[in-house]
């Protein structure tokens, strides 16, 4: 664990690289098996990340279960533990994951596989500023946020709040004002969400897609 650093789980949400369910919006641009060959890629990617940064242990926390095969073989490659989101809606899942690590750890931080320049020094970074704060976040240019970062579980941050939307973000800073949390917020990054947000993504992934090479092979 890195100095100066609290002891601090990192939790990847993630679905099933499947055609039809991971990454349905980029299906126009990339076909569903090739959106699905891009959430496996992403899925590497978040896990590699969040080994490398040595902040505590790493849980792969699936929908819509633990079951695929390319779920149980990614959290063994990486050494984390898999577990399932539950049912809910996004909010229910993030609090109901929080509060099993918080339970256990002194912070937690939570991650999708959308955004890749979430990588080991930013989750590092996340983590120092829990040193300070009651929480931390990464916003996303598209107004919602791709890292959230706990050192307790609070329902007010999450309860009811209205999802996929472009005020995501700022609907987030009015709860931690009136819950009179201090929070901390890192440059924002791309989500890769939208067949426009594929710029965002490295260069050689690009050029994998482009050659129709399996894209879930690396880190």
């Amino acid at each position: 664990m890195p100095a100066g650093v609290m002891h601090t789980a990192v939790i990847v949400f993630a679905k099933a690289p499947v055609p039809g369910l991971a990454k349905t919006r980029l299906a126009p641009a990339l076909g569903a098996e090739g959106a699905a060959a891009l959430a496996a890629r992403m899925l590497q990617h978040a896990l590699a990340q969040a080994v490398a940064a040595g902040l505590g242990p790493v849980e792969l926390c699936a929908a819509p279960d633990t079951t695929h095969p390319a779920l149980q073989a990614a959290a063994a490659r990486w050494g984390a533990t898999l577990g399932a989101q539950g049912e809910g809606d996004l909010g229910e899942r993030m609090h109901r994951a929080f509060t099993r690590h918080l339970a256990q750890h002194e912070a937690a931080l939570l991650m999708g596989t959308d955004a890749p320049a979430l990588d080991a020094t930013r989750l590092h970074e996340a983590a120092l500023a829990l040193q300070q704060h009651d929480a931390v976040f990464v916003p996303a240019l598209d107004g919602g946020y791709a890292l959230v970062g706990l050192r307790r579980a609070d329902a007010r941050v999450f309860a009811g709040m209205r999802w996929s939307h472009a005020q995501v973000m700022e609907d987030t800073r009015r709860r931690l004002r009136e819950a009179g949390l201090r929070w901390a917020e890192l440059p924002a990054v791309a989500d890769v969400d939208e067949p426009a947000d594929l710029v965002h993504l490295p260069a050689e992934w690009r050029d994998m897609l482009e050659a129709g090479t399996p894209a879930g092979r690396g880190a």
